[in-house]
């Protein structure tokens, strides 16, 4: 599988942005997927996942009830709806693929990842 994140730009406060991720590859319907983002002099950290069907989904407690994950299995697309968005929201955005074993919150889980796309929020 390969990801290509775009979607990312400069928003103000309380404003929302959608990011996409596209994969290409057969396995992409059967695997978890997940966002994770990085701000400047901070480690990775985990977003949201979203399983296979779409069923599942998590979220880190800082975006839980403002981000929503979701998936199109027939377009090999992987969302993030970001609302109500924060200074802290600031970071390079990364989608990545589970590994199929392991936590779904650490990073070292996910074995194939994109290229990230930058979020910037003014306040």
């Amino acid at each position: 599988v390969q990801l290509q994140a775009s979607g990312g730009g400069l928003v103000q406060a309380g404003g929302s942005l959608r990011l996409s991720c596209a994969a290409s590859g057969h396995t992409f319907s059967s695997s978890r997927m997940g966002w994770f983002r990085q701000a400047p002099g901070k480690e990775r950290e985990f977003v949201a996942t979203i399983n296979w069907s779409g069923g599942r989904t998590y979220y880190a407690d800082s975006v839980k009830g403002r981000f929503t994950i979701s998936r199109d299995n027939d377009k090999n697309m992987v969302y993030l709806q970001m609302n109500s968005l924060k200074p802290e929201d600031t970071a390079v955005y990364f989608c990545a693929v589970h590994s199929g074993s392991g936590s779904y919150y650490y990073d070292y889980e996910y074995d194939v990842w994109g290229q990230g796309t930058q979020v910037t929020v003014s306040s």
